[in-house]
């Protein structure tokens, strides 16, 4: 196929930008009304921290079969479904009357996040050639950051409360996503977006078997897993936690939910600079190094920092951390010999098939250390720690140049 980058190009991802605003603000809603469920349902904090992490865990036995799903059908009708999903799960939270109505809808959100997450690097490997992928990428992740920001800084202190509560801000995001559905859709259709890979070798093997097959044993792919497994660890574990966190310490609710959008506006900054730059001075691998072991001093800074300037700088740091990370995760597994645009959705989904159990660990463990020895603060040295993890991965991925 014959790339070419125009304005339909653009406007395709900003549209498609949407769709991850979409889910990001739904998904991330509950965590930014945590404190106000835990009281309202009467949740435990080891329920609480599951519920945090359901969508991650959704992740994990799902990936895979998301990513040869869009892969084989495309990124257009893929997002659409993936809204569809999105808009039913969260209206279905809004009316769910306790921990098991809960997470069963937030799962079902979760089935809709991962055709979200491979569906746009897809969407990015058909309207792009491989070398410019890197503004169209940064457009999305920022789009997923402004949804996340919205939850906490909008939803929960002022649309929340103007809505009469958490469930009419879950029933009427729902209903608005499930319009955006509809328009999406009909954008697939009038721009005539390919819809199907439809490549093959030409060989009798099982297609999926073979795409399988040949992630699996990607030596440079599983180390960019390591790295995924850190990433969605802290930051997952923080975006589900760092408001209770801060509102523990004696914050009110308004302040930490505000403060956590330090850690969003952080991870937007990350995003948007430091891969550029490492790319720019061919030092993707000092830069992998350096964003881990960044990430992890900041989870540090927020344990020993009390309501101090320190944590206030490690929420920053860790948020800075983890978004220079986001975009080399997505972007490695593209450029990897034997991988290429064609098999971008299921290698992605490799990467989050596996480095989703730490999506899922990062906000279960923080709320089961917690109710276990009455403190957060042995979740976030498990945050910390794996940072380290990430560095020895950075240094032995040989791609990564630099």
């Amino acid at each position: 196929m014959t790339q070419s980058v125009s304005w339909r190009s653009y406007a395709l991802v900003v549209l498609g930008t949407l769709v991850y605003t979409s889910l990001m603000f739904s998904w991330f809603s509950l965590p930014a009304y945590l404190p106000t469920i835990i009281d309202d349902v009467g949740l435990s904090s080891t329920e609480a921290g599951i519920l945090a992490g359901a969508v991650p865990l959704t992740y994990i036995p799902l990936a895979l079969f998301s990513g040869l799903a869009v892969d084989r059908f495309g990124p257009g009708h893929s997002l659409g479904v993936a809204l569809g999903c999105i808009g039913v799960a969260q209206i279905a939270r809004s009316a769910a009357p306790g921990f098991l109505g809960l997470l069963a809808t937030t799962i079902g959100l979760g089935v809709g996040a991962t055709l979200v997450t491979f569906g746009l690097p897809k969407l990015v490997s058909v309207l792009f050639p491989p070398d410019e992928t890197g503004l169209p990428s940064s457009i999305y992740l920022v789009g997923a950051s402004a949804g996340t920001a919205t939850a906490f800084s909008l939803g929960r202190p002022l649309i929340g409360p103007a809505l009469g509560g958490w469930r009419r801000l879950f029933f009427w995001s729902g209903v608005l996503i499930l319009g955006y559905a509809v328009v999406w859709l009909a954008v697939v259709r009038l721009s005539r977006l390919r819809t199907a890979s439809g490549e093959g070798d030409g060989s009798g093997d099982n297609p999926a078997l073979r795409d399988l097959k040949t992630v699996l044993l990607h030596r440079e792919l599983r180390l960019v897993v390591v790295l995924g497994i850190t990433y969605l660890l802290i930051i997952h574990g923080l975006q589900g936690w760092l408001p209770a966190i801060l509102e523990s310490r004696g914050l009110s609710a308004e302040r930490a939910g505000q403060t956590t959008t330090l850690l969003v506006g952080a991870n937007v900054l990350g995003v948007l600079t430091i891969p550029g730059l490492a790319d720019r001075f061919g030092a993707r691998r000092a830069a992998i190094v350096a964003t881990s072991a960044v990430a992890g001093l900041g989870v540090a800074a927020i344990i020993g920092g009390g309501r101090s300037l320190v944590a206030v700088a490690g929420i920053v740091g860790a948020g800075l951390g983890v978004g220079g990370l986001s975009p080399m995760v997505r972007a490695i597994p593209p450029a990897l010999d034997g991988i290429g645009a064609r098999l971008t959705g299921t290698a992605v989904g490799l990467v989050f098939a596996v480095g989703e159990i730490g999506g899922f660990a990062g906000p279960f463990l923080i709320g089961f250390l917690r109710e276990s020895t009455g403190s957060f603060t042995p979740g976030l040295a498990v945050l910390a720690v794996s940072g380290i993890a990430a560095v020895v991965a950075g240094f032995r991925l040989d791609s990564a140049g630099g």
